[in-house]
């Protein structure tokens, strides 16, 4: 099979000496490397020099070489021909935007330059009918299902939602909203950028809706640092990729298991909103399962201190499970016939062995361990789910009780137990929970209704945790043995 072996490059900024010795060394070391593709800067204020000795044929690049053009009014005069042409021998540059198909049927779709912040765009710059142009010209070829790889100078915005977190980067300040919208469409398998100087990879994140849509191949975003920085950050990354369209497709959309949420789909959902307000069109059809659509895209509280706390949840690495997990909805071992519902971020399942015919969880679709691991956008969902219930077991006479074990468990389930409204008054629930607890010299305490639970449990606290659906809550930190069926 056409395996071919690709080096990735950040910001060479003029450094060709610096970034070729290293090249020749990794070849010495590891073999023959196919092609080299540089995000970012490839020239910097000080390349004339370098530079001079490869245009004029003095020294050549060992390895093809393909690049971005440029990023800034300085550089602009390095590429003569804004359609893509070779710079010097061995080094060629893609062009403004496009698709390059390598020999081996290898996809490369490239988009140059940063985002315009104003019309018209300068010579350096990308617009919105620019993205929409190279998306529009790969979207129409039948049976498109994505790119290999794709190339882009600044990194997409929101990259790091759900996911691993960035480092000094705050991914919802960082990059283009422009490239998210390529990216999120294009669906490339790799998606290397630059800029930032700092190297990050971000944990794969899937390109379709669990259980809504069939399965597709799942895509990396890898920032690289640049050439020769002091701080030994990565900035070249050799990978080996087969062309997509020579896969085996069931091979092709395998999940890794650390898979994550799709960090675009929200935002892509928000544009959506706005282009359907603006063209007063009929609200898009119902969810699959059940609608929560008519709650979406209310926005979070804006006081600070919300956003405060929420933050570094958001950028805080959720942990993966360490083995197989049950519950992970991309996970092979989920018992899918009990889903009953799923939401963006949640689902609703059966109880496996529950209490009752009702007995149902309400779970993450990611993999977090407890709810004060959860992001704002997942709470909010929980959030939905809960009131959903509500509304539901009450209209068949019945309240729920809801109990979370932060404790020997891998990943978090909420437990949710409807009893008769008629026999079972809210005060009776916790007498019997309070009770229970003191015979096992458990302390269940009463805490208060609004109260945010990080409050009470900082992250890796385990703990055990009661809410009745008229918002009561109990809770016990767990500081040695707990029995594990204490809530059944």
């Amino acid at each position: 099979r056409a395996v071919s072996r690709r080096l990735a490059c950040g910001d060479v900024e003029g450094r060709l000496e610096s970034l070729f010795g290293r090249v020749r060394a990794v070849q010495g070391k590891s073999g023959h490397f196919d092609m080299l593709l540089c995000v970012g800067s490839f020239f910097g204020s000080t390349s004339e020099a370098e530079w001079a000795e490869y245009r004029t044929g003095a020294k050549k690049a060992p390895i093809p070489t393909y690049v971005l053009g440029a990023n800034d009014q300085d550089t602009v005069s390095y590429f003569p021909d804004v359609s893509g042409c070779e710079l010097a021998e061995n080094i060629t540059y893609l062009g403004r935007r496009g698709l390059y198909s390598g020999t081996s049927g290898l996809q490369i779709a490239y988009l140059s330059g940063t985002e315009a912040q104003g019309e018209p765009a300068p010579a350096y710059s990308f617009s919105t009918k620019d993205v929409a142009e190279l998306k529009a010209s790969l979207l129409s070829t039948p049976n498109f299902k994505g790119v290999d790889i794709l190339l882009t100078s600044p990194w997409p915005r929101d990259v790091g939602l759900f996911a691993n977190s960035a480092g000094e980067i705050d991914t919802k300040k960082c990059g283009s909203k422009l490239v998210s919208d390529l990216a999120a469409s294009l669906k490339p398998r790799y998606h290397f950028a630059a800029l930032e100087k700092t190297y990050y990879e971000r944990l794969p994140y899937r390109n379709h809706t669990v259980l809504q849509e069939t399965p597709q191949h799942a895509s990396r975003f890898i920032a690289l640092a640049d050439v020769g920085n002091t701080s030994k950050k990565k900035y070249l990354y050799a990978f080996s990729i087969v062309p997509m369209s020579l896969m085996d497709p069931a091979e092709l959309v395998k999940q890794p298991q650390d898979v994550t949420e799709n960090p675009y789909r929200k935002s892509q959902k928000e544009a959506e909103k706005t282009k359907a307000a603006l063209c007063a069109e009929e609200e898009p059809a119902c969810q699959f399962f059940f609608d929560l659509k008519k709650h979406q895209g209310k926005k979070r509280p804006s006081d600070g201190k919300e956003r405060e706390d929420s933050q570094p949840k958001q950028a805080k690495k959720t942990p993966q499970p360490t083995g197989p997990c049950w519950f992970c909805l991309a996970s092979p071992e989920v018992e899918k016939h009990l889903v009953v519902s799923i939401g963006t971020h949640c689902y609703l399942a059966l109880a496996k062995g529950g209490l009752l015919p009702d007995h149902v969880l309400i779970l993450p679709i990611g993999h977090y361990q407890s709810v004060v691991d959860l992001s704002s956008e997942v709470m909010e969902e929980v959030a939905m789910y809960k009131a959903a219930l509500k509304e539901f077991f009450r209209s068949k006479g019945k309240r729920y009780v809801l109990f979370e074990r932060n404790y020997k468990s891998q990943h978090l389930q909420l437990q949710v137990v409807p009893v008769p409204l008629d026999r079972c008054t809210s005060e009776d629930i916790k007498e019997s929970f309070i009770t229970q607890a003191q015979e096992q010299q458990i302390e269940l305490l009463e805490i208060p209704e609004h109260s945010d639970l990080a409050q009470v449990a900082p992250p890796g606290t385990p703990y055990f945790y009661l809410e009745l659906d008229t918002g009561e809550k109990l809770f016990h930190r767990i500081r040695g043995r707990f029995p594990l069926q204490f809530g059944r």
